[in-house]
């Protein structure tokens, strides 16, 4: 408790309504006792630490201005809420961010009446605040009220398209709105596109005001980097349009830029927006992610997501790793590839260190492509890389690639054509929770004709899927791997082409079979030992595929065995739905064969380890153990009372 930041003004803060008393210059020094909070408990908990630093007076200042909760105020992906959470009540649960029973890493409904909207993926919160504001208009309510709706966006979410649709709507519509754009330079990868170049000119040239007796001479009050952003985009000033922006086409009234870690300058245009805005108003606030936290400053990726760390040198408490990661794994096997085929390419949607990609570009800098925060567009240009006679790789996380499933059936399973989709953060994910969590894809995907679903039972299984995605050129492929390290197998020095539709026997017995899909398989094994020692020798057999399956080894397995389970890492509807199908329409279960199904359970899984979180969905060794005896009618005595 002693290393703890002295925080005398927070320490008067509950809620946002306490801040009504302060002064500003209060409001000054509470800002800079937040941040400190802010420091200290990601010190402890781990998390995304520099996007919340790098909005630390924007939450003072928003919270101070407006009347939260009455006012909804949402967060943009939500990575920069731990302020927020600090100021709204939170501050006495902030040190268990992330963990089970703790508080969300995320904006959450459920968490508090101060979170009107939940968010963890990108591009949302200007749809939902419009949402709000076209209810307000209409009578609706809801417990603490509806007055104002303010979103706040990075300058990397607000190039998604779901934002401009946002955008266009509300323009349109003309109601009071509030868009806070939050301009970092930075998303969690240097932002790529068009969008990118024009903020740029926005804050290199004279600003555009609407309200200039709130911000009047605000850039003259600019840091000097941020005066001098002409530096980034000098070669576009020149297209310029004087007196308008996009946001003005849009609908929208402009404000800014203005310095975001200013409260003499974010105050005033807070209040007065507050006091005059009629329509939808954007203000545009430069930032500077990792703000105040010199080691977050200054690493690449400003501190974005941290394990636990020591304050003073900002070194991170990392454990040592007993095995390659899969993302790893799969980067290094993918450059292998490449090497030997020049068609191989390869694109990611804002991710390139999170899906290793940002090894791959090192080494083929003009094959790899991040497009952004859109899935959808990055899902059709791999379609049209593949039309174009390339060997495409989507490298895109599970919980992502739901936001480009249009795409994904109407561009390249009905077309055919062989996009290679390298599903990351498959199954359950640990401290990112339930919006990130990798359960649909396997249902999602293995219903598409043509599709070729696989999963990874561990790294090797992992570089052989690499090249047998190289090597398949009929139609769309798609292979999952979760997060984290592998199990420790030994490597193969390059992957083989696997046939399509073929698993793998890993242990011969009688009596039951156990089938599994993904990385299950290890737990399986687990489990496979605990049954042997209780006399029960199951057979165990690895899937590989989802689609097409192996109708000839499962076909066997039931054949062969009273009892038949199959397992995998993902919802209801895929893996095990599939292989029941199959065997009723064999008329399999015609004959009387024991058939259970281990799928995740109909819910959301909150936050936890990966290992708890697997507890919770009854898929770890003991659990699949129980399931084969229960199946097999047999009491399991080490669960008597």
């Amino acid at each position: 408790m002693s290393d703890r930041p002295t925080t005398p003004i927070l320490d008067r803060v509950n809620v946002p309504a306490d801040m009504k008393r302060l002064s500003d210059a209060e409001l000054k020094r509470l800002a800079d006792e937040l941040r400190a909070e802010t420091i200290s408990a990601v010190s402890e908990t781990g998390g995304h630490l520099g996007a919340g630093l790098g909005v630390v007076e924007l939450t003072v200042a928003l919270h101070a201005v407006f009347d939260t909760p009455k006012d909804k105020l949402i967060w943009d992906v939500s990575h920069q809420c731990y302020p927020h959470k600090i100021l709204t009540g939170r501050r006495d649960r902030i040190r268990t961010l992330r963990m089970k029973d703790g508080l969300s890493g995320f904006t959450k409904r459920s968490e508090s009446p101060f979170d009107p909207f939940g968010a963890a993926h990108s591009s949302t919160s200007i749809s939902a605040a419009l949402g709000f504001a076209v209810a307000r208009d209409l009578g609706g309510t809801t417990e603490s009220g509806l007055g104002d709706a303010i979103a706040v966006i990075g300058d990397g979410a607000i190039s998604a398209g779901m934002a401009y649709e946002a955008m266009n709507n509300a323009g349109h519509l003309k109601k009071r709105l509030i868009v806070i754009l939050n301009d970092n330079e930075m998303s969690i990868a240097p932002p790529t596109g068009a969008m990118s170049s024009y903020l740029s000119r926005l804050y290199a040239g004279d600003p555009f005001q609407e309200f200039k007796a709130a911000a009047k001479g605000a850039v003259g009050l600019l840091p000097e980097p941020f005066r001098e952003g002409a530096k980034r985009a000098k070669d576009l000033l020149k297209h310029t349009v004087v007196g308008g922006t996009l946001f003005e086409e849009l609908g929208f009234s402009y404000v800014g830029p203005i310095d975001g870690h200013d409260l003499d300058q974010l105050l005033p245009v807070l209040r007065t927006v507050k006091a005059r805005a009629t329509g939808p108003i954007l203000i545009h606030a430069i930032t500077k992610k990792g703000k105040g936290y010199g080691p977050a400053e200054a690493a690449r990726d400003k501190g974005h997501g941290v394990s636990k760390f020591n304050v003073v040198t900002g070194e991170q408490k990392k454990a040592p790793s007993n095995a390659p990661s899969y993302t790893k794994v799969f980067a290094e096997a993918l450059i292998d590839e490449a090497t030997r085929d020049d068609k191989v390419v390869a694109v990611t949607a804002a991710m390139p260190d999170g899906t290793g990609l940002n090894l791959f570009a090192e080494r083929f800098p003009a094959r790899c492509f991040d497009v952004g925060i859109a899935e959808q567009h990055g899902v059709t240009f791999a379609a049209g890389l593949a039309a174009g006679g390339m060997k495409p790789f989507a490298a895109i996380y599970s919980t992502f690639l739901q936001r480009g499933y249009d795409q994904v059936v109407h561009d390249v399973a009905l077309q055919r054509l062989p996009v290679r989709f390298a599903i990351d953060r498959a199954g359950l994910v640990g401290a990112d929770g339930a919006t990130h969590a990798g359960a649909f894809d396997v249902a999602f995907m293995a219903n598409l004709p043509g599709m070729v679903v696989m999963a990874a039972a561990d790294e090797a299984e992992l570089v052989h899927m690499v090249a047998t995605a190289v090597a398949h050129d009929d139609g769309p492929i798609a292979f999952r791997y979760p997060r984290g390290e592998g199990v420790g197998v030994e490597m193969p020095e390059r992957g083989e082409v696997l046939e399509i539709g073929k698993g793998r026997i890993i242990r011969k017995g009688k009596g039951v079979a156990i089938l599994s899909f993904g990385t299950r398989l290890s737990e399986v094994e687990a489990a496979a030992e605990a049954l042997s020692a209780r006399g029960i020798e199951p057979t165990v057999a690895d899937a590989r595929f989802a689609k097409p399956l192996d109708r000839d080894l499962i076909l066997d397995l039931a054949a062969n065995h009273d009892a038949l389970i199959t397992i995998e890492e993902g919802a209801v509807g895929g893996f095990g739905s599939h292989v029941a199908q199959l065997l009723a329409e064999e008329g399999v279960f015609d004959t009387g064969l024991k058939y259970r199904s281990m799928v995740l359970p109909d819910i959301f899984i909150d936050q936890a380890s990966p290992r708890d979180m697997y507890d919770v969905a009854a898929m770890n060794a003991e659990h699949i153990e129980a399931k084969v005896l229960a199946t097999l009618g047999i009491a399991d005595i080490s669960k008597r009372a």
